[in-house]
């Protein structure tokens, strides 16, 4: 067991855990921060991305003693920007949601991308989502997510 301090959905937070712990299960159990999910527990499903210092990881294969000093964004901290909101209806607009559980982890890819690269062209789209695996809708109507979000809310990325 031992202290760590973190930024965590803009919020500084302290816990005393065992260092190993997956962040994933942190965040769930202690933070009660349920939209990171335990998909597949390997990091190759994407349903439990979370932004680290801005960059998309796997919090399912991320030791907590990873995160000391550092900044940690969920899907419910993202939830309040403008940028989320502006995913959001174009996954809504696209059909790119059906059952939802990719959703979360797909939304934190996307965000990630388009902060990166603004106007991704096809290609860039599939690779900035590689990591995140869908059941329901097939690839196509995300991609057009994708590309309808970096449309409408051009200059904020």
């Amino acid at each position: 067991m031992a202290k760590i301090k973190f930024t965590l959905n803009n919020e500084v937070v302290e816990i005393d855990k065992d260092l190993n712990m997956r962040l994933l299960d942190v965040l769930r159990n202690d933070f009660n921060l349920t939209g990171p999910k335990e998909g597949c527990g390997e990091g190759e499903c994407g349903a439990c991305a979370v932004l680290l210092n801005h960059e998309i990881v796997n919090s399912c294969c991320t030791p907590l003693a990873n995160v000391m000093d550092k900044e940690i964004i969920t899907i419910e901290g993202f939830s309040i920007t403008e940028r989320y909101r502006i995913i959001k209806e174009a996954f809504a607009k696209t059909g790119g949601v059906q059952c939802g559980f990719c959703t979360p982890g797909m939304i934190i890819a996307t965000e990630s991308l388009l902060n990166k690269n603004p106007h991704p062209n096809d290609f860039e789209i599939k690779i900035g989502l590689s990591g995140n695996l869908c059941r329901c809708t097939g690839y196509n109507l995300i991609i057009e997510a994708v590309k309808e979000a970096a449309k409408a809310g051009e200059g904020l990325w």
